[in-house]
Order: structure tokens, then C-alpha cells, then sequence
């Protein structure tokens, strides 16, 4: 009888654990920053999304026209285009808080202070054509492995060719395809092992979730900002959330 209570206990635990580890997973897009007032891809909003106790935090790579690798969403900082630009020129600008545009370098040091929170790191399409991205593609690689950053960094991005690069050079790596415009099976066949689409495209190609998860993929949706949309993703048991609003997903998953 004592036997039989172990038993069901211990089954009842490792249930318990597979339950845990499935459970859909919050990443902040661009760091916590529009409840916190913080600066997108900011240094301080990283730290936010830890103190939140999130699953990642992502944030957006571009290139300078000195082959420096800065963080930042859009091509340009404070009205300075980052791919024409040098680092130097950059530094003229600041963020509200008083930070400087992070290097890479920089931010990935930060981060790995930073125990339990993942690092999402988006390269983003340069602007001067593929090379340049495949480029900027290459030296994240670089950067990642030479921070021995391997185990907490994932790469996304919207351009395909960057996704089979970063995956040539990093095959063990985790990477998540973008742009939403091809189907599970042909992100799966590049050897890109998940996608990470617009919540729409998931309701448009209804099937392409269980899909991808056939496939062993793991899954993603930005950028979801209300609870009808996260409950719906939750319940299709969706691997991973983006997400303005960390404070809201954090209270959905609680339900």
C-alpha cells in the first residue's frame, strides 16, 4: 500500500513538473519599458524584465557604418541613421534616462548578470541590402560566442538568409523565423528549428501552430497586448509570448 502512495505521488510530481515546464512563457518586447517609463532596448528596461522574473527579454541588433553592433528598435537613434553612422556619432545622442546607445557587447555583459532571464536578440534588416545583414548576422554569432553567452541568447529575425546564416554558424542554436510568410514545414526543412509570428498569422493559418509543434518547433507571437489574445495563445498551448504589457501576461498565466 506505502508502495502504491509513493508511486502515485511521484507520478503526480513529474506531471506536476511537465506541466510547469509547458507552460506558456512571457518575453518582454523591447525590455519592460512602457509601464516602467524606461527607454525601449535600454539597459534599464533589461534589468525591468528581470526584476519581473520574466522567462526573456528581447531587443533589436543593427550594424553602424563602423561595424559596431548597437542596440536600438528603429534604423535610427534620435534622428541619427545607425547604418551610415559611426558608434561615435551616435554617442551624441542619449536616451531620456541619460544612457548612451548599448553595444551589443554591452548589453549581453549586462544581461548575464541578469541569472534566469533569456536574452531574444532580434537582428534587424540593414538597410544598405542582405550583405550588410548577413554581416551583422555573422559578428552577433561572433559576439554571442566570444561573451560565452550561448546558453541564454535566442536569435529571431524577419530575413530569412539571416536565420540559415546565424543557424551555419551556430547549429545548435535557438531560432526563430519572423516574417510570417512561410508555412512550418519550410522553416523546419532550412534547418530553423521555430517561428515567431504576428498573432494574426496564427488566425489567418489556423493550423500552422499544432503544426510547427509536430515538427518539434517551438513557437512564438508578438506582439500580444490584450488578454482575449493571450488567453487564446495560451490555450493553444503557445511555447512563448511577446508582449508590451510583461504585468498583464504575468496576471493571464496566473489564471
Amino acid at each position: 500500500m506505502k508502495k502504491h502512495i509513493f508511486s502515485c505521488l511521484t507520478l503526480a510530481m513529474v506531471i506536476s513538473s511537465a506541466t510547469l515546464f509547458a507552460q506558456t512563457k512571457a518575453i518582454a518586447h523591447r525590455g519592460v519599458w512602457k509601464n516602467s517609463h524606461l527607454p525601449q532596448n535600454s539597459i534599464a528596461s533589461l534589468k525591468a524584465a528581470h526584476e519581473l522574473k520574466l522567462f526573456g527579454s528581447e531587443f533589436d541588433v543593427h550594424l553602424t557604418k563602423d561595424n559596431i553592433l548597437v542596440v536600438n528598435h528603429d534604423n535610427d537613434f534620435y534622428g541619427i541613421d545607425i547604418a551610415t553612422a559611426t558608434y561615435a556619432e551616435l554617442l551624441a545622442k542619449k536616451h531620456p534616462n541619460g544612457e548612451s546607445i548599448p553595444t551589443l557587447e554591452e548589453y549581453i555583459k549586462a544581461g548575464k548578470k541578469l541569472k534566469g532571464l533569456r536574452l531574444i536578440l532580434e537582428l534587424k534588416t540593414n538597410k544598405l541590402g542582405v550583405e550588410r545583414t548577413l554581416e551583422a548576422a555573422t559578428k552577433s554569432v561572433e559576439m554571442v560566442k566570444n561573451l560565452k553567452a550561448e546558453k541564454i541568447t535566442d536569435y529571431i529575425a524577419f530575413s530569412f538568409e539571416a536565420c540559415q546564416k546565424i543557424h551555419e554558424l551556430a547549429p545548435k542554436a535557438n531560432i526563430q523565423y519572423l516574417n510570417g510568410d512561410k508555412s512550418p514545414a519550410d522553416v523546419n526543412a532550412a534547418g530553423i528549428n521555430g517561428l515567431d509570428y504576428h498573432f494574426s498569422v496564427f488566425k489567418k493559418n489556423a493550423n500552422w501552430l499544432q503544426e510547427a509543434h509536430q515538427l518539434g518547433m517551438k513557437v512564438n507571437a508578438w506582439t500580444v497586448n490584450t488578454e482575449e489574445e493571450m488567453s487564446n495563445l495560451i490555450g493553444q498551448k503557445i511555447d512563448f509570448i511577446t508582449t508590451d504589457e510583461p504585468e498583464l501576461l504575468l496576471q493571464v498565466l496566473k489564471k
